[in-house]
């Protein structure tokens, strides 16, 4: 059995099979909008923003893993490494589980080294007008950030990133 960590659209979305799921946390890393969208959450002329993992050694990334099948590991990298092709690698990180197990699980991680790669140090009217206004093929950009907020609601994580932006978002919409 394999592990597959998500900490973005793979927890409300995963399209793999998988055996199981549970709750995981990786150390060391944070969720960040720092990944420009312009193949599922926007466009090349308006591109969204999705998460990726920043290294932060004080802060702690809970998601969710998936046990995969030995049989079907290959055919889930495959469909993996297609549907995260926008600048994410492939990285496998040590995950904790609840009960202080940990595994080892392929996540992937969009870093500097990509073009569609966006830091920003803190919400601006641009990062929030621009995740407001954009949508791509798999949706808006707008639907992304709640799906993915409620899914960590739903595990009972705050996510301070997350909601903010989602807070932003929702509150730009409200005046336009």
């Amino acid at each position: 059995m394999k592990w597959v960590f998500s900490y973005g659209s793979l927890m409300w979305r995963p399209a793999i099979p998988y055996i199981m799921c549970r709750k995981a946390s990786l150390l060391g890393w944070s969720r960040r909008f720092w990944q420009l969208s312009s193949d599922h959450r926007g466009t090349i002329l308006n591109p969204g923003r999705v998460v990726t993992l920043v290294r932060d050694e004080q802060s702690r990334c809970v998601g969710v893993a998936f046990s995969i099948a030995d049989q079907n590991w290959e055919e889930v990298k495959i469909n993996l490494d297609y549907r995260e092709k926008n600048g994410y690698n492939r990285h496998f990180v040590k995950i904790a589980f609840d009960n202080n197990v940990s595994a080892t699980a392929l996540t992937y991680i969009a870093g500097p080294e990509n073009p569609s790669y966006s830091p920003f140090a803190e919400l601006s009217e641009k990062v929030v007008r621009g995740v407001s206004k954009a949508a791509g093929a798999s949706g808006t950009n707008l639907e992304y950030l709640a799906s993915l907020n409620g899914s960590l609601i739903d595990m009972g994580i705050e996510d301070y990133e997350v909601s903010s932006l989602l807070e932003a978002v929702l509150k730009f919409k409200r005046t336009i």
